[in-house]
């Protein structure tokens, strides 16, 4: 089999939950508050994966206007009973301090593509849900518990509750099933059955470098749980010169021939404070039922750089430029912020991308902002704008942007008189100090008629601004910034607090209510090998 490097879906790609039906697998990947919910992937081999849908695309389904950077869906769960595909997602309105209000909601479908029903509304107690299908025919709803009065821990174990799919609730009893390993933090719960035996698989010790995959087991499916021998299948976190870091909240599928694999949260870590600027990824690795019907990963439990899978990866796919136009609409790499109403703030009409200029850049309600994500250490980005603000209040152009607290923002605007003129906003946050920077350098006068051509160049942790008006050549503008910031590690929460990843994109805002539009004609994402990209795949 050919030798395939992690990760398997690079860049922001985080809790997979994975599922083989036929010859087809899909990978469920958490959005946080990035819009339409949900990444589910398609692959045939396990090496090549293409986007196949975002299933939460209408305000029935989600509405995330309000929920703070890294809230939103957490973890999705996606399931097939024979019949139909099940997705559980959580929506967290709320995440920092001891309070999560987080919810729970299971939709449906016929077929991958839909249509996907409305919620059924499950509970609030917890998050990271999932669905497992007896072979009764019963459903059962297992998720974390959550106890805001617990200290220092408020991780409360894993409860089980029946589901009902005709009355779309839950009924019967909940109990507290499982309380994990000594590491602690035990959520992220996904449930088997092989060999009369019920399986846990959870996630442990936190989303950062002490994450790790726990396997517990039990006959009864009310418990008691035993522990796996090895505890934790896979984790990183007694060996931090791995390449491959933050290791968990994984889930297990099987090939048609017989063989196992576990897929995996991880981290690629660089500069020397270790900041993952392509965020959680999606890893794989091969593993193996042993003789006393416990599973192994191979060579485990540290997350191996290189796996045997069925196919090949596409490197040329890989590595090509994207240059994205606009006559057939929006390309499904691109997502925006929270808002199901996306008439307020974009359009593609007459085959360009206009946004319409709304709230602040950060804003948790309505702001208009289109990017795709980062997968490659190493890229250039590119687009042409035409934007003729009237003053200070009124800006738009490209951005590097993880959250509200950190991003780097090349903006078209203009001074109070109306003079157009480009200006660097910086938000390079880590906590408690979380503050914007701007202006950042000293905004250049630019003519006030002609559309400008906007650049950044990343290489590592090293990024650069350029700009043109029609008809000349790119030139600098701006220093050489820390791309690095663009990380979860410095996303304006305490530390391991941060979940999503670094975007790049366009932007627009207009503070004076009078929603200025912005139209870009193109977007450029382009990858590129440099020597600093250790663990580039």
């Amino acid at each position: 089999m050919p030798q395939v490097r992690n990760p398997i879906l690079p860049g922001f790609n985080a809790d997979p939950s994975i599922l083989r039906v036929g010859d087809d697998y899909y990978i469920a990947t958490s959005t946080f508050e990035w819009y339409p919910g949900v990444q589910i992937y398609h692959s045939k081999d396990l090496a090549n994966w293409d986007l196949a849908i975002r299933p939460l695309n209408r305000a029935s389904q989600l509405d995330m206007r309000g929920d703070p950077d890294s809230c939103g869906i957490w973890a999705p769960c996606l399931t097939h009973d024979g019949e139909k595909f099940w997705l559980v997602y959580t929506d967290v309105k709320r995440k920092d301090g001891s309070f999560k209000d987080s919810h729970n909601y299971i939709v449906s479908a016929p077929a991958i593509e839909g249509p996907w029903s409305d919620p059924f509304y499950i509970n609030s107690s917890g998050f990271d849900p999932s669905l497992f299908h007896d072979d009764d025919g019963r459903k059962w709803f297992v998720n974390m518990l959550w106890d805001h009065r617990r200290r220092p821990l408020t991780f409360a174990g894993i409860a089980l509750q029946e589901f009902d799919p005709k009355a779309g609730k839950l009924v019967g009893p909940r109990k507290n099933v499982y309380q994990g390993t000594e590491l602690g933090l035990v959520e992220g719960p996904h449930m088997y059955k092989r060999n009369g035996w019920y399986y846990l698989l959870t996630a442990e010790g936190g989303t950062g470098y002490e994450h790790a995959c726990s396997l517990a087991r039990s006959r009864n499916i009310w418990g008691p749980y035993e522990d796996h021998p090895q505890k934790h299948i896979v984790t990183s976190k007694d060996h931090p010169h791995a390449a491959l870091q933050r290791a968990g909240h994984g889930d297990i599928v099987d090939t048609p021939d017989g063989r196992t694999y576990i897929v995996h949260l991880t981290g690629r870590p660089i500069t020397q404070f270790r900041r993952c600027v392509l965020g959680r990824e999606t890893g794989i690795q091969e593993a193996y039922w042993g003789e006393d019907d416990w599973l192994y990963v191979k060579n485990g439990p540290v997350p191996s750089l290189y796996v045997d899978l069925p196919g090949a990866r596409d490197e040329d796919k890989y590595w090509a430029e994207q240059r994205y136009t606009f006559e057939s609409g929006l390309h499904k790499d691109f997502q925006w912020l929270r808002t199901p109403e996306t008439e307020r703030i974009f359009n593609t009409d007459g085959g360009k991308l206009t946004l319409i200029g709304r709230e602040a850049v950060g804003s948790w309600f309505e702001q208009a902002l289109v990017a795709r994500r980062q997968t490659h250490f190493s890229y250039d980005a590119e687009t042409v704008i035409d934007f003729s603000p009237t003053d200070e209040r009124q800006f738009a152009g490209l951005t590097a942007y993880y959250c509200r607290f950190n991003f780097f923002y090349l903006t078209v605007t203009a001074h109070s008189d109306g003079q157009r003129e480009l200006l660097i906003m910086a938000s390079e946050a880590s906590w408690p100090l979380c503050n914007l920077r701007f202006p950042y350098p000293d905004p250049v006068q630019i003519p006030n008629e002609g559309k400008v051509r906007l650049a950044l160049t990343i290489r590592g942790k090293e990024l650069q601004f350029f700009y043109a008006m029609e008809g000349e050549e790119l030139k600098k503008v701006g220093p050489v910034f820390d791309a690095s910031i663009i990380s979860d590690e410095c996303g304006g929460h305490q530390k391991h607090g941060s979940f999503t990843g670094a975007f790049v994109g366009v932007a627009a805002s207009d503070i004076n209510g009078t929603a200025a539009q912005a139209t870009f004609d193109y977007f450029t994402y382009k990858p590129v090998h440099h020597e600093s990209d250790r663990y580039e795949i």
